[in-house]
């Protein structure tokens, strides 16, 4: 039998045709990116993602307010025991699911003459945008705070950035109505003069907080935190009246609210507004050099 002789030319040009036609099966799916193509550019989008926030953690809110400011919200009443005093002071920590996401506590003092509320959250914001950074998400949604907050135009306000606004807000309007009349126990907004009787709902206010340009009117502060703003409501209901003063601020991307209510059973005696400002804002500059640390 006659053998056929081994051509070394002739196996390198078979095998040169066979990769060329593997390469070109491998190429046809039309997508044009080989597997190494595709980890090259995920790490490139991974490379390009906007910065995490500062904050990878949230503080436990019961312990932060020192006992002297608590003390000044919630004054003891000359026969309280000292157990029922810490009993109060040590608050009630909210129900939360994800520590690390939101927390909150709340601070209850009873009296004769009317109640008292502290409440505080605490708010880590996490974007799941890569091109979007933790402390852009947290300005867009404290921005929308703002926003639902309606601040009276005067010196002080200032309009929330256009990220605040999202498709469809522009017909929100009876919305954002729905959710500002709301008020403890369902009590509808009737400012009055501090240390006066309550006017009628719907007459015409004289009540400091609710006057734009006005020392303890809505607005935004300066000098706390990233930004921040304040709030003041007087609720007026069958079982007495209130007010409400809200102060919400943002540290990088912690949103941080703090609700303070004074109730009166006597509507003849209105809670000071600026009483209750000035506590709530040394309450909340407290926790602002607390997220500075």
């Amino acid at each position: 039998m006659q053998r056929r002789s081994f051509v070394p030319g002739a196996a390198l040009v078979t095998a040169a045709t066979l990769a060329a036609t593997l390469t070109a099966c491998s190429g046809s799916s039309g997508s044009g990116r080989t597997a190494d193509d595709t980890k090259s550019g995920d790490s490139a989008a991974m490379a390009q993602s906007a910065e995490p926030g500062k904050y990878k953690t949230l503080p436990e809110p019961c312990r932060l307010p020192s006992k002297n400011t608590l003390r000044k919200m919630l004054p003891p009443s000359a026969t309280e025991q000292p157990q029922d005093a810490e009993k109060v002071y040590a608050g009630t920590a909210d129900i939360t699911y994800d520590t690390d996401r939101r927390v909150g506590c709340r601070w209850k003092r009873e009296a004769p003459e009317g109640t008292r509320h502290l409440s505080l959250d605490f708010e880590r914001v996490v974007s799941y945008d890569p091109a979007v950074s933790d402390d852009d998400k947290a300005q867009s949604v404290y921005a929308k705070k703002e926003l639902a907050a309606k601040l009276p135009a005067g010196p002080g306000t200032s309009s929330p950035p256009p990220s605040a606004k999202t498709p469809g807000d522009a017909g929100s309007g009876a919305a954002d109505d729905k959710e500002g009349g709301k008020g403890t126990d369902g009590g509808k907004a009737s400012p009055a003069v501090s240390g006066s009787p309550v006017p009628p709902t719907g007459s015409p206010s004289d009540d400091p907080s609710s006057t734009p340009g006005a020392g303890t009117a809505p607005r935004v502060l300066d000098g706390l935190g990233d930004a921040a703003f304040l709030n003041d409501k007087l609720i007026t209901a069958d079982s007495g009246v209130h007010r409400d003063v809200t102060v919400v601020f943002r540290s990088s991307n912690v949103i941080v609210t703090i609700t303070y209510d004074q109730w009166s059973t006597d509507k003849a005696a209105l809670p000071d507004s600026k009483d209750l400002q000035d506590k709530a804002q040394a309450l909340a500059q407290e926790l602002t050099d607390h997220f500075n640390e």
